[in-house]
């Protein structure tokens, strides 16, 4: 990849905005940065095609971009609305810099995710049923303080998930890429110790990104290595697990619960063997949602640094894919 040259501009850069309420945006940026600087918005990959003028700047979403940077064109900066930029790393053009997603979506994924293991310690869905039958469950609820939680991923997303968790007196684990210490993890694997990683977790976190090296990590083989009666929980990214293994998983009960948020492929079909398993819950891939207002705000802040010639937060390394 060549690199783009980093150098001010001295009249500010226009801006095409190619994403679902793209007009939303525009509204924001105008808010942000002054109006003007938008000089055209799509929200399909047609409209992309059609309406693209060569604007230097591209704010959107990858999957209403693939098509547009396989023509490779005279883009210098794309900033992502999504925190996964798969699409867009998988192509061969790379003359540009792509900036992604962070430190927006750590408040939104903790919720989800704390609000998943506690009504698994707590039992929502056997109390549930115990309040259909109209019989009174005063058994004991379990509690996170003290219990394991591995965190595959220790990005700002992983970061955050493990100062949450030990708020509720967990003790965290993490694993990554580089094996390299970070605060507040108690320790770091990586995947020459995945077995070991996973046979101390009463919970599993993943967030890991779409990368070649994250395809299948969560296979048969290391689904067997989590302590029996283990939770998995995974918002990452769908490629890293073996749903069949999964499924097999639960349905002996080796694992006790598991709650998926994100697939190989999305939307799950409606006759995928999953949507039946009584010990896992899905979600719509709806774990963090990309909030336009923060967006803006994180782009702005980029643009600005654009026009100064100085480095983009967030960028996207292309060999590693995020």
């Amino acid at each position: 990849m060549s690199e783009p040259a980093n150098h001010q501009q001295s009249t500010a850069p226009a801006i095409f905005i190619a994403t679902a309420g793209a007009e939303k945006y525009r509204q924001l940026l105008a808010d942000e940065l002054g109006a003007g600087l938008v000089t055209g918005t799509a929200e399909s990959s047609a409209e992309v095609q059609h309406r693209y003028a060569g604007q230097p700047v591209v704010l959107g979403s990858p999957d209403l971009l693939v098509e547009l940077l396989q023509s490779s064109p005279p883009v210098h900066w794309v900033q992502s609305t999504w925190a996964g930029v798969a699409p867009l790393v998988r192509l061969n053009f790379r003359d540009y810099q792509l900036t992604g997603i962070k430190d927006i979506f750590g408040p939104q994924m903790s919720e989800y995710v704390f609000g998943c293991l506690l009504a698994h310690e707590i039992g929502l869905d056997r109390r549930r049923q115990a309040q259909q039958e109209r019989r009174w469950d005063n058994t004991e609820s379990g509690t996170l303080a003290g219990r394991v939680l591995g965190i595959m991923g220790t990005g700002s997303i992983g970061r955050y998930l493990a100062v949450s968790a030990r708020q509720f007196g967990m003790q965290v684990i993490g694993f990554n890429s580089r094996g390299v210490a970070l605060e507040p993890f108690a320790g770091i694997y990586t995947k020459t110790a995945l077995k070991s990683f996973l046979e101390r977790c009463d919970y599993l976190v993943a967030v890991l990104p779409d990368t070649p090296e994250t395809d299948d990590l969560l296979d048969r083989e290391a689904l067997a290595c989590l302590k029996p009666g283990a939770v998995l929980v995974n918002v990452g990214r769908g490629n890293l697990l073996d749903e069949k293994a999964l499924a097999q998983a639960l349905q002996e009960r080796r694992l006790a619960a598991a709650v998926l948020d994100v697939f190989r492929e999305e939307p799950l079909p409606p006759d995928s063997p999953l949507w039946g398993i009584p010990n896992l819950r899905i979600t719509a891939h709806i774990a963090a949602v990309s909030r336009p207002r923060d967006i803006a705000r994180l782009f702005a802040d980029n643009y600005r640094r654009f026009r100064q010639g100085e480095p983009l937060r967030h960028r996207v390394d292309f060999t590693r894919g995020y």
